[in-house]
């Protein structure tokens, strides 16, 4: 919204700041945060307030997690409205990536805060069908999918870029569409899995919101991407406003969970992000990198999937509890031991996608 005072600019003012994105992207991790420090108290007692009990706990979970019954939850709505109102505000609203960023994030919050509310409503566990929830996700993933890549210069339609290589592109052809559906639900999904601790899942999204907004911007600019020889996307630079908007948002949030959490993100929050960030990987052409980026939560996804699996083959578990968080408190590490080692895990493998856009 602001970008339009540009209008008002004669080239050698204040109003020409506004052109630049690293600006706006500035503004927005600032419009984000204060708004997360201010609205917190208030939005955290609103919700203290209307959920009683709180988020119901597991009842086979970590004896640990007994002692945060009564905590509330849906605290992405934070995250969500600080998001917004940051990305309206200080992006070019002309651009139509940042409303396929904007859309998917906003529709998987929905599903999360229908089955945030079904849980606390029904203290129980069990929320909105697991089928229900991956049936509306892919929904949202193909839309979005597809005007991304109605989107995409005609050359890199239907492709995915490898990293590493120059210039080698995968043609999938008609399987592109189902692939970055199921970048888009899966990254959703592997964050909702790591959200268990407090301030588990909210610093690796920020950390990967950071990767992959360096990314956004250094693809939408055509002489970064002759330098460093990766595919040019015109336009995804706009992009770095919303993840600098995620990362103010996400900081004024971790304020309040820090653990002891005040409030939980809930699978408001958690969907929300990991769709967003699942669906910048497919704006950019980044998804096999994203991979890496989002190494930890692939890791916590694929913890459940193997145990799932061994337990139905062979009737055995391989770790003692899944996510792999889970499993590491079954073996005494203590909470905040888990959540810092994982914050370093999701930094390392932050950088190490980064690297990924020099290496050739």
């Amino acid at each position: 919204m602001l970008y339009w005072l540009t209008a008002l600019s004669d080239g050698g003012d204040a109003f020409n700041l506004f052109r630049y994105i690293t600006f706006r992207a500035g503004g927005a991790f600032f419009t984000a945060l204060i708004f997360g420090f201010l609205f917190g108290p208030p939005l955290i007692n609103v919700l203290r307030r209307r959920q009683g009990k709180g988020q119901p706990i597991r009842a086979d979970g970590p004896e640990g997690h007994f002692a945060k019954a009564g905590t509330p939850t849906m605290g992405g709505l934070l995250i969500l409205l600080a998001v917004l109102s940051s990305t309206l505000l200080w992006a070019r609203l002309d651009n139509g990536f940042v409303w396929i960023v904007l859309f998917v994030t906003f529709s998987f919050g929905l599903i999360g805060f229908a089955d945030d509310y079904a849980k606390v409503s029904r203290q129980t566990a069990a929320g909105v069908p697991g089928k229900l929830r991956l049936a509306l996700g892919f929904a949202i993933a193909a839309i979005a999918a597809y005007f991304a890549t109605s989107f995409h210069p005609d050359p890199l339609q239907y492709q995915v870029a490898m990293p590493v290589f120059k210039n080698l592109l995968l043609n999938f052809s008609f399987l592109f569409l189902p692939f970055a559906m199921l970048v888009i639900v899966g990254s959703a999904n592997a964050v909702n899995l790591t959200d268990g601790l407090d301030g588990l899942a909210i610093m690796p999204v920020m950390i990967a919101a950071g990767a992959l907004g360096v990314i956004a911007y250094a693809v939408g600019r055509v002489d970064f991407t002759s330098y460093l020889d990766v595919h040019y996307v015109p336009g995804t630079g706009e992009i770095l406003i919303f993840c600098a908007g995620l990362i103010g948002g996400g900081m004024g949030f971790l304020w309040y969970n820090a653990p002891p959490a005040a409030v939980f993100m809930g699978d408001t929050g958690s969907l929300a992000l990991g769709g967003a960030l699942g669906s910048i990987a497919v704006i950019t052409k980044h998804e096999i990198v994203w991979a890496i980026i989002g190494g930890l939560f692939v890791l916590e996804a694929l913890s459940v999937i193997i145990q799932v699996l061994s337990f139905k083959l062979t009737g055995r578990r391989v770790f003692l509890m899944a996510p792999i968080h889970h499993h590491y408190e079954k073996k005494g590490w203590a909470e905040p031991t888990i959540v810092i080692r994982f914050w370093i895990i999701a930094l390392i493998l932050a950088m190490i996608g980064l690297a990924t856009l020099k290496v050739r």
